[in-house]
């Protein structure tokens, strides 16, 4: 293998972290990222020659960071972040997708669809304002959303004198609102996004701060963990059955692995039929596989041919999914109609399309105490609220607290075709 090829190999290999960034208008998400881009020298010179002549035209002082993630012409003008923007870029450690969410309160819902497949979310506080209404939003979707890691960066400490006790005093207000969310590991770290300090390099402007830089926090925070590797789940996407010369009777399952290891000679039961065979070959594009774990994606044959199709669940016989039509769960509004009662709507469940109707609101959650509104059962947009519903054929599935892709839940309009819902199943 020619040292290009080695190369290349060894970034495939490398670690992923997908994180998402959150806060309020202005506190300098799209900055920050700028300046992580920037300072790990991930930016070509001519774009980097483009922010600038940008900056020049708007008047600015110094290179408008933030212009490297802001794609729309209508974030440009305003300064706002308004749709999801994803950014790609990688260090000697690992490679990272950056999912860049807008701020206000409007577009909660492009906060939701960002932190859906996020590891990690870096929540920004400006440091004069602490923490407000839409830090505490953010926390709780993150919570909600099981992402484990949270990085609470205290941002624009140039604008407080680069205080100590400023920065304690937020730390102190996040700390103990944090303590009623579901979230493992919070790191807390003074940065100034506008002039580096501890994004990428340490600052020399707070000497008092013992902590980790931001980006060396992102490369050694451990997520592997975070997949469920005890229930083994292998949802069908696909039966292949190439009917070539070379294999003539092959059948194989492809998909990919939601939880669970699975290796050549497990016993299995297929979802529904109940019928259970045994692991015959586990391949992926290149090889053939000792063992198989999430999130890889494989295609198994077994030892003995069994009716299995898309939307069919693989599973062991000792650990099966809960089987049910009567589901409860919490679910994110994301359609300007609100949520109707008693109506029926598609859904589709990890390989699964199927219908459903909600059967009851049960209560509507206040984002920013946590109270449940019991009285208030309508559900609008960038609304939180726990519902139940009722499918026409039975899902496959785990709680979302225990597995994220078997326990999530995607409500579609029937008739415009439209994502009306997140729901995560409790």
């Amino acid at each position: 293998m020619s040292n290009k090829e080695n190369d290349a190999q060894k970034y495939l290999d490398m670690d992923l972290l997908r994180f998402t960034t959150a806060g309020s208008v202005d506190d300098g998400k799209s900055t920050l990222i700028g300046r992580l881009l920037y300072d790990s020298k991930s930016i070509f010179d001519d774009r980097m020659e483009a922010i600038e002549e940008s900056s020049k035209k708007k008047g600015d002082e110094y290179t408008n960071l933030a212009l490297l993630t802001d794609g729309l012409s209508a974030e440009r003008e305003q300064g706002i972040t308004i749709d999801v923007a994803y950014r790609y870029f990688s260090t000697p450690e690992r490679k990272f997708i950056i999912a860049d969410t807008p701020g206000h309160v409007q577009y909660t819902r492009n906060m939701v669809t960002g932190a859906s497949t996020a590891n990690l979310a870096v929540i920004l506080v400006d440091a004069r304002n602490g923490v407000i209404e839409q830090t505490c939003r953010h926390a709780f979707i993150a919570s909600l959303l099981q992402i484990k890691h949270i990085v609470l960066c205290v941002n624009k400490m140039d604008l407080v004198d680069y205080s100590e006790e400023q920065f304690d005093k937020i730390k102190k207000e996040f700390k103990t609102f944090s303590s009623k969310l579901d979230v493992p590991e919070i790191h807390y770290i003074p940065i100034s996004a506008l002039y580096g300090d501890n994004v990428v390099e340490e600052s020399d402007n707070m000497p008092w701060y013992k902590g980790s830089t931001l980006l060396y926090t992102l490369e050694n925070v451990q997520v592997s963990g975070d997949y469920d590797h005890v229930d083994s789940r292998f949802p069908v996407q696909w039966v292949t059955r190439p009917q070539s010369t070379e294999y003539p009777d092959y059948r194989g399952y492809a998909g990919q692995i939601a939880g669970g290891v699975f290796k050549p000679g497990d016993e299995i039961i297929a979802l529904p039929s109940g019928f259970t065979s045994e692991i015959k070959e586990i391949h992926t594009f290149e090889n053939e596989e000792e063992e198989a774990f999430a999130p890889m994606s494989v295609t198994m044959t077994l030892e003995n041919d069994i009716d299995i199709s898309r939307g069919d669940m693989i599973a062991k016989p000792d650990n099966q999914p809960t089987v049910g039509q009567d589901i409860d769960m919490m679910v994110c509004w994301l359609n300007k109609e609100p949520l109707n009662p008693n109506g029926k709507y598609a859904i589709k469940h990890t390989t699964q399309d199927a219908r459903c109707i909600i059967k009851e609101v049960k209560y509507k959650v206040n984002i920013n105490t946590l109270h449940r509104v019991e009285g208030d059962k309508e559900i609008g947009l960038n609304d939180i609220g726990r519902i139940k519903i009722r499918t026409t054929k039975p899902l496959f599935y785990d709680s979302y607290k225990r597995n994220r892709r078997t326990g999530s839940i995607i409500i579609i309009d029937e008739y415009t075709h439209e994502t009306v819902g997140a729901g995560m199943i409790l």
